[in-house]
């Protein structure tokens, strides 16, 4: 039988990861793309040595890994280098969540990615969840959560798909405009609407 997989997406700060934790819990094994993206940067990986040699001997820091910040600021300057450090991650990345999927035992499994449209990881997927919030919430939820200011947080949203769009492309949405507690109720029928799929 093929495995479902259910592609869980959402903008920064609208709750991705409060969702895939109450997955978790349900026992739903989830594969997350943006810890993929830091364990194949991890020192002593291909895609580390890859960036290096076209970047330069500045990418990392004095314990060999990657400086993220030095990095960061540069494609922030160079906006043309995102896209040769996205043509050296994005296969990598790819190929590790390909493997941690086929390796997931569960009823079925969930790939949870901020950029699962715009990077085309909904291909891998059967259905995909939308987390939606306003771009007021997600940006006061932001700035709670990791400090950055506000500017940076808009520049965030702004790269990435517009909401519209993803509402457009998803197949299931769910409001995170409250209480984590709403969350989880809106969350429980799809939970059971993905196992029925499944048997």
């Amino acid at each position: 039988m093929q495995q479902f997989i259910l592609g869980l997406t959402g903008g920064i700060g609208s709750g991705k990861s409060a969702a895939s934790q109450w997955f978790e819990s349900q026992g739903i094994v989830v594969v997350d793309a943006d810890i993929v993206a830091r364990e194949i940067v991890a020192k002593g990986q291909t895609a580390l040595s890859a960036i290096e040699k076209h970047f330069g001997p500045w990418v990392l820091n004095a314990e060999g890994e990657l400086d993220r910040r030095a990095l960061r600021e540069h494609i922030f300057k160079h906006p043309e280098a995102r896209k040769a450090l996205e043509e050296i991650t994005h296969p990598a990345i790819r190929h590790s969540i390909i493997e941690q999927l086929q390796a997931a035992q569960s009823p079925y499994v969930i790939l949870v990615s901020p950029l699962l449209f715009e990077t085309n990881q909904h291909q891998l997927t059967q259905r995909t969840l939308l987390i939606d919030a306003s771009e007021q919430l997600q940006i006061q939820r932001a700035s709670q959560r990791d400090l950055q200011n506000i500017e940076q947080i808009k520049q965030i949203i702004a790269a990435q798909m517009s909401r519209q769009q993803k509402q457009q492309r998803a197949d299931d949405i769910v409001l995170n405009d409250g209480l984590l507690s709403h969350l989880h109720m809106q969350l429980e029928p799809l939970h059971q609407s993905y196992l029925q799929l499944v048997q």
